[in-house]
């Protein structure tokens, strides 16, 4: 970023495009990679979403018009495609993603870069003129949520990105009626302390469902968000399903389509759940709102009914601790393994966040799709109070008991795993035996004895398995970058990311508490 002194102006470059902006703005420099990633959704979907078009105009000919321009494969980046893709960025800023998306995506029609404030606008005009892209990108002023519900019925657009500061539910329910049948929403949410559990009741509030501190919050926070999207598709007789289900940084993100049919709308319950967490050993279970049953051999007949529950009793039956109940959250796969697949085949090299885009979706791919959330290293063993078994050892017991486990990309020490928790508590109990800890951390009640008071039903064998170490584990796929720069984050709502009095007042206050003590001390010497 380059500052230019004459014009006070602020001088941004970033993949093909270079803005210029007056005074403060939001731009956050780790948000490349959420841009980078994106374009190679969209770039990925564009060309899947035309092809699905070709294959329909192939079979109705007389009712939709020959996609010209892809048949011929001539759509190229940064040249308008007239029968390419529209995109709404509603929350557009300074127009810096919109301008990259029409540099650097082929096959698009027309982007409309919006936002409500004046100031941005007139940024977004001049940065579309000094970049180019006018024949591609339109600036408008106007308020998001107004701007999709007046496209709901007729010109709706391909693709919706929706980027706010906090929460994005406010823009669901017009989002969802804008967006083409098929289409793509690109939506992020960075009030993860809502979202992680720090405060339920405004949880429910925003997204419809109880947030639950718990070790695996950050894919209980993507779960929340799909439900909530979900139900408000479901009000208008759609339903979604995800794509790329993303945790990065300080903020999650979900690529998700967008299509019509009240009766897919009936497998709604059998895709939420409630979760039950145990308050000692964080243990979790899953509560399905709905139960799809099949009455053919073939599969075909479903029927959908009511499950019994709960799922746990009322004390947990490993530590004896009560539970708290959370969600509904979405307990069906975060993502599609063959979408994953050709996004990583698709993604620019020359992307500055390449290395990260290609670490984070192989992770990604090697995902236990239809397991809902994870425990965590340092929690199975702290929990015990044990010494922490190496990550590839407690990965090899589970395998060598015939289960199946992963990696998470949101978690380093992630244990995503289909054993149930019975089986996984035991591992840590033969763990245990191994590595006995002190008599006196046996202390009644608490979740270390009554968990070690119970006896394994076999002895866990914990030699090294073929499988236990994964393919993006021996590449050294990177997954997370290095901070930017210091007090990165999220930054504050239409500000600059972090201005210097903001870093001074930190510094000043770095150590204050002990200060006042110790001149508390003092004083009190004196008398």
């Amino acid at each position: 970023m380059e500052t230019d002194n004459q014009n006070e102006t602020q001088i941004i470059t970033e993949g093909l495009a270079k803005i210029r902006t007056a005074g403060n703005v939001f731009y956050n420099p780790v948000q490349e990679f959420n841009r980078d990633l994106s374009i190679s959704v969209i770039t990925t979907f564009a060309k899947l979403y035309t092809e699905e078009k070709i294959k329909k105009a192939d079979k109705q000919p007389n009712d939709i018009n020959v996609i010209t321009s892809y048949k011929n494969d001539t759509a190229t980046a940064g040249v308008k495609c007239e029968d390419g893709i529209s995109i709404l960025e509603a929350l557009s800023a300074t127009g810096l993603r919109s301008i990259r998306y029409a540099k650097e995506i082929p096959g698009i029609k027309e982007i409309i870069a919006n936002d409500i404030s004046h100031k941005a606008v007139e940024d977004i005009k001049r940065n579309i003129a000094e970049n180019n892209v006018a024949d591609i990108v339109s600036p408008s002023h106007s308020d998001a949520t107004l701007l999709m519900y007046q496209h709901r019925k007729g010109n709706q657009f391909d693709v919706i990105d929706l980027d706010p500061y906090g929460c994005p539910s406010v823009f669901l329910d017009s989002a969802v009626q804008a967006v083409k049948e098929g289409g793509l929403l690109l939506i992020t949410a960075t009030d993860m302390a809502v979202l992680a559990g720090n405060s339920p009741e405004t949880c429910y509030s925003k997204y419809g469902a109880v947030s639950l501190r718990i070790k695996s919050c950050h894919e209980m926070a993507l779960r929340i968000l799909l439900q909530c999207i979900e139900a408000h598709a479901n009000r208008y007789g759609r339903y979604i399903i995800p794509l790329i289900s993303l945790s990065a940084d300080f903020y999650v993100r979900v690529f998700v389509r967008v299509f019509s049919g009240a009766y897919k709308c009936k497998f709604t319950t059998s895709k939420l759940s409630h979760v039950y967490h145990c308050t000692g050993c964080d243990s979790f279970a899953l509560q399905p709102l709905g139960i799809l049953r099949t009455n053919d051999k073939n599969n075909k007949q479903v029927k959908f009914s009511l499950p019994t529950g709960p799922s746990v009793p009322q004390k947990c039956e490993h530590c004896g601790h009560p539970h708290h109940i959370g969600g509904p959250i979405w307990s069906a796969p975060l993502h599609s393994p063959e979408f994953v697949q050709a996004v990583l085949r698709a993604a620019p090299e020359n992307l500055n966040t390449y290395k990260r885009i290609q670490g984070v979706l192989s992770v990604i791919g090697e995902e236990l799709l239809d397991v809902p959330l994870y425990y965590t290293l340092e929690r199975l063993s702290g929990v015990i109070h044990v010494e922490m078994p190496p990550i590839l050892a407690l990965r090899s017991a589970i395998l060598n008991a015939g289960y199946k486990v992963s990696f998470t990309h949101m978690n380093k020490t992630s244990v995503k795993t289909n054993a149930p928790a019975k089986v996984i508590w035991d591992i840590m109990r033969c763990w245990e035996k191994k590595h006995p800890i002190s008599k006196k951390r046996h202390i009644e009640n608490t979740p270390v004895f009554n968990i070690l008071a119970q006896q394994p039903e076999k002895d866990y064998s914990f030699e090294i398995h073929p499988n236990a170490n994964p393919e993006s584990r021996k590449m050294g796929f990177l997954r997370f970058q290095e901070n930017p720069s210091p007090h990165w984050g999220p930054g504050s709502r239409a500000t600059a990311m972090v201005g210097d009095q903001k870093i001074l007042k930190s510094k000043k206050n770095q150590g204050k508490r002990k200060r006042e003590l110790s001149q508390e001390s003092i004083e009190s010497k004196k008398e």
